[in-house]
């Protein structure tokens, strides 16, 4: 359903929520357009869409067809919006995070014969604490979980936390 410019405007004013079904078909793809050419990622593009149609919605009233078209009002709001978007934080998180589609494909699958031995973990573990390297055996050469790792020792889940973080500690500080 085609609305002439004017009719669809009154319709927004009027807040009629089949006038801003309309706008998004007769505007949709060009304000995505607008974003994505600010923000670069199809996630993010339709995040920032999504929030200034909300933004135009509430803003209609403020609307001046002296001034510009109805679309390049919008336009002006969503590249805004693209602007604001991509100088938060949010959006350098964004690009330096994967979402869980992205890493479907990443896999490592260790050979049959890996054994965590043959890269000398266990010498390692010699120089550490009895606790500490009870708790790194459990939980990087025998596959236990903090959890689990927590009921075998018979300790609090916090302590095995702690015992995991300084014996990681204490490793990184040995010289190779």
């Amino acid at each position: 359903m085609l609305l002439s410019e004017q009719e669809l405007v009154q319709r927004l004013v009027n807040r009629e929520a089949r006038a801003m079904t309309v706008f998004y078909q007769q505007f949709g793809r060009a304000l995505h357009a607008a974003v994505w050419r600010v923000v670069r990622n199809q996630q993010c593009a339709e995040d920032v869409l999504q929030e200034s149609l909300v933004k135009v919605w509430v803003s209609i009233g403020s609307y001046d067809p002296a001034q510009s078209r109805l679309l390049t009002w919008a336009a002006t709001i969503c590249r805004n919006a693209a602007i604001d978007y991509v100088r938060t934080g949010r959006h350098r998180a964004q690009l330096r995070t994967a979402t869980l589609e992205d890493t479907s494909g990443w896999q490592f699958v260790a050979p049959p014969d890996f054994r965590p031995e043959h890269i000398g973990v266990r010498e390692l573990l010699v120089g550490l604490r009895y606790e500490h390297r009870r708790v790194l055996d459990l939980l990087y050469l025998r596959g236990y979980t903090q959890l689990e790792a927590a009921e075998e020792l018979q300790v609090p889940l916090g302590t095995v936390k702690t015992w995991s973080l300084g014996a990681r500690h204490q490793l990184a500080r040995l010289p190779l």
